[in-house]
């Protein structure tokens, strides 16, 4: 007798292996080669119903499984019925199906019916008791952002700007051009006229004297707000680092006449210029300078780094790191970029034949610290756009962990510091 039995089970189990498929069961080869792509959002639905998972009783024509090859893999008996009963009546065409089992619901994406909306179709299916869910089949999005394209001024020079270019000023242009940052430059004078800084710096402070000739005519301070702060697209020489900040001008060194040493400074007019600042908003302070170690300035210095400002400053050529401001902590000093290892926390940044503007409305290479220095000041104003609330620390942090490497040694990179700081801030958020 048992042996009748299953003899009988697995005739019926061959019996439904061999059984045809039926027309309502379209095989899931042809289901599958429908595109994901070709699904309309504004068109297409996404349907539910339930689909108990128990195993369906055996007849012709099914397995002891329940098992069949159709379209609606996953579904049972009851989804398949109640889906072939819908179909039918409101005349749709299916595109796919899958189950979801945590749900116990079988899923498929469908279209309306030639003239019929999908509002109208929505409806009725709301009234539909076989329905577990209807809804429009939606759209979403990544939330990345686009790989930055530089941006392509119009400034005839601007390709021949070294550290502009090697630090992918132009790619970080494309999300920052340092709006609304003050930099305040403790510097000589500069050629307020010239074409490139026309009406870019703001305010002037001259500490030294009141000789307006001899402020326009001095180069130190020229060149390094030209690396700042140059317009940008105006059909005429080269672009800033940050082209829409905000820019003061302290003078607070000169040229001693007939001295080929340059510009000097003292402690009298770098105090009353640091004096004078902690009165502004300026947040990035760049001082292209330095000397010995000096108790009246490193005070006015701490004082200035307490109010939170960001002070930038040029290593010296010799590399020390005793003297005002570099000794400073909380100080970021910029040496320029070679292939020798920078000191311990000092960024590096292009400062060998860079192109800057010149008094009298032209421009010319120069090179040095100070340029560097002006360099990392530009980005850092290109950071506070995005982000005010950043300090001195992680500003410096951000500049060194994001530096790539140039010629064997680590060099600030605009637009990879950009970069690093909104996936910070995009992790922070989430």
């Amino acid at each position: 007798m048992k042996h009748a039995v299953l003899l009988a089970l697995l005739s019926v189990a061959l019996l439904g292996a061999c059984t045809p498929l039926r027309k309502d069961q379209p095989t899931q080869t042809v289901a599958s080669q429908r595109s994901v792509a070709a699904m309309d959002s504004g068109r297409d639905i996404v349907l539910a119903v339930t689909n108990p998972q128990d195993p369906p009783p055996s007849h012709a024509g099914s397995t002891m499984l329940g098992y069949v090859s159709s379209a609606n893999y996953g579904a049972g008996q009851r989804a398949i019925s109640e889906l072939k009963a819908m179909r039918e009546h409101y005349g749709w065409r299916e595109v796919t199906g899958w189950p979801i089992k945590a749900l116990s619901v079988y899923c498929i994406v469908l279209e309306p019916p030639p003239g019929m909306s999908r509002d109208d179709l929505l409806a009725a299916l709301s009234k539909d008791d076989r329905v577990a869910l209807a809804q429009p089949l939606q759209d979403y999005n990544v939330y990345s952002a686009p790989a930055p394209q530089a941006h392509e001024y119009n400034d005839p020079y601007a390709n021949l700007q070294r550290g502009f270019v090697e630090t992918e000023a132009p790619a970080a242009h494309t999300i920052s051009q340092g709006d609304h940052v003050h930099i305040a430059i403790v510097d000589t004078g500069a050629d307020l006229s010239h074409p490139d800084l026309q009406g870019r710096i703001h305010d002037t402070t001259n500490e030294v004297d009141d000789n307006a000739p001899a402020f326009s005519r001095d180069p130190h301070g020229t060149e390094v707000a030209g690396i700042i702060g140059a317009i940008g697209d105006n059909h005429v020489g080269i672009v800033g680092m940050a082209p829409r900040s905000r820019i003061s001008l302290y003078k607070a060194c000169w040229y001693p006449a007939n001295s080929p040493d340059g510009a000097r400074c003292n402690s009298f007019t770098l105090a009353k210029a640091m004096a004078g600042i902690l009165d502004t908003d300026a947040r990035i302070i760049n001082l292209s300078l330095g000397g010995p170690a000096d108790p009246l300035l490193d005070k006015l210095l701490r004082q200035l780094l307490e109010q939170q400002r960001i002070v930038v400053a040029a290593m010296p050529p010799d590399g020390s790191r005793a003297g005002f401001p570099d000794s400073v902590p909380g100080v970021i000093v910029v040496r320029v970029s070679n292939a020798a290892p920078a000191p311990a926390g000092v960024l590096s940044a292009p400062g060998k034949d860079i192109l800057t503007t010149q008094p009298g409305g032209g421009y010319d290479f120069t090179s040095g610290s100070s340029m560097a220095a002006a360099h990392v000041s530009g980005i850092i104003a290109l950071l506070l756009s995005l982000a005010p609330d950043l300090d001195a620390r992680s500003v410096h942090d951000l500049l060194l962990d994001s530096s790539k490497m140039v010629g064997g040694a680590p060099q600030v990179d605009a637009a990879a510091a950009i970069r690093e700081l909104r996936d910070a801030r995009s992790a922070s958020h989430r």
